[in-house]
């Protein structure tokens, strides 16, 4: 049984590849996946296909989450760099707040450049199999999630910034 779990463990994880120097960043495999939706503030249905053409960083949230608190500031400079201008940043809150929670959450931190988004009723959370918070999955312009950021991270960190933007 220990064999057959490990085996699983490693056939599943057979194309994630960590990046140097990058803390939580891993590369994994390009993924499409079908019918990635999910709500604005006035509880409007956005699609990922809308935004084709652009790389996009969909970054999974909660108010009551330290460590996402930590990092959205960081998130919310990213969306400001002139080397990102093709970045799309979407805060998705998956902690099942009321849009006003999120709203004020943004304005204590002094969130500017970013909205909250919030996870629609089919999930992406689930879709996406998410096993903590924070998480940001990081999608090509083909529309493929190509990587994930597992945790926190400081966006603001020169190889973070540099390493994202080959793919702008």
């Amino acid at each position: 049984m220990r064999f057959l779990i490990i085996f699983i463990f490693l056939i599943t994880n057979s194309f994630a590849e960590e990046v140097d120097g990058i803390k939580n960043l891993v590369l994994i495999k390009p993924k499409k996946h079908d019918s990635l939706t999910f709500l604005d503030s006035q509880n409007n249905q956005l699609s990922i296909n809308d935004f084709k053409g652009n790389l996009i960083l969909l970054n999974f949230w909660a108010t009551w989450c330290a460590p996402c608190k930590e990092e959205m500031p960081s998130l919310n400079l990213l969306q400001e760099k002139e080397e990102l201008k093709n970045l799309k940043i979407f805060p998705i809150n998956i902690g099942q707040d009321n849009p006003k929670k999120a709203v004020i959450f943004f304005e204590d931190l002094k969130i500017d450049n970013l909205k909250p988004y919030f996870d629609s009723p089919d999930t992406l959370a689930k879709k996406f199999q998410l096993r903590g918070i924070p998480t940001s999955i990081i999608i090509n312009k083909k529309g493929e999630e190509f990587a994930r950021i597992v945790g926190s991270i400081d966006f603001e960190d020169k190889k973070f910034i540099e390493w994202l933007s080959k793919f702008n």
